[in-house]
C-alpha cells in the first residue's frame, strides 16, 4: 500500500519552514550567547539585525533559543498532524503578521509590507478549511 500523502500542496513545506526557523533561531541564540566563535561570521548575512541584537546579548540569546524550542515543537506537532501543532503554528505566524505590521507602521514600509504579505499568505494557508481538517480528524485517521 503506498504511503498516504498530504491532500494538498504546501503541507510538507510548512513543516520544513517551522524546522528551518527553529534552526535559524538556535543559531542566532547560540551566536548571541557565545561570542567569538566561527559562527559569528554568519551575521554578515544580516548585519543590521546583529547591530540591533548584540547589545541585548544574553537576553536576546536566551529569547532566540526559546523561540527555537517553540518552533521545533510546532514542527513536530505539525508533522504528526496534532491539533496543538496546528494551533501553535497559527500563533507563531499570526505573531509574525503582527510584527511585520508594526515594522511597517514604524516606517520600515518595504520590509514590513513584504513581511505582512508573506506571513499573511502563510496564515491564510493555515486557516484554510482543508488544512484545518487534517488536524481535526481522530488520531487513528491521521496515522500514515
Amino acid at each position: 500500500m503506498p504511503a498516504q500523502t498530504s491532500p494538498f500542496r504546501g503541507f510538507k513545506a510548512m513543516g520544513l519552514f517551522l524546522f528551518l526557523g527553529a534552526g535559524m533561531a538556535f543559531l542566532a541564540g547560540t551566536t548571541l550567547l557565545w561570542r567569538g566563535t566561527l559562527l559569528d561570521r554568519l551575521w554578515i548575512l544580516n548585519p543590521r539585525a546583529y547591530r540591533q541584537l548584540s547589545p541585548l546579548g544574553t537576553t536576546a540569546g536566551i529569547a532566540f533559543l526559546l523561540l527555537g524550542v517553540i518552533l521545533a515543537v510546532a514542527g513536530v506537532g505539525w508533522s504528526r498532524r496534532r491539533n496543538w501543532g496546528w494551533a501553535l503554528a497559527v500563533v507563531i505566524i499570526a505573531t509574525q503578521v503582527l510584527g511585520s505590521l508594526v515594522n511597517a507602521a514604524k516606517g520600515d514600509s518595504l520590509r514590513g509590507g513584504a513581511g505582512s504579505l508573506l506571513s499573511g499568505a502563510l496564515l491564510y494557508f493555515l486557516l484554510r478549511p482543508n488544512v484545518r481538517e487534517v488536524f481535526t480528524r481522530q488520531p487513528s485517521e491521521n496515522a500514515s
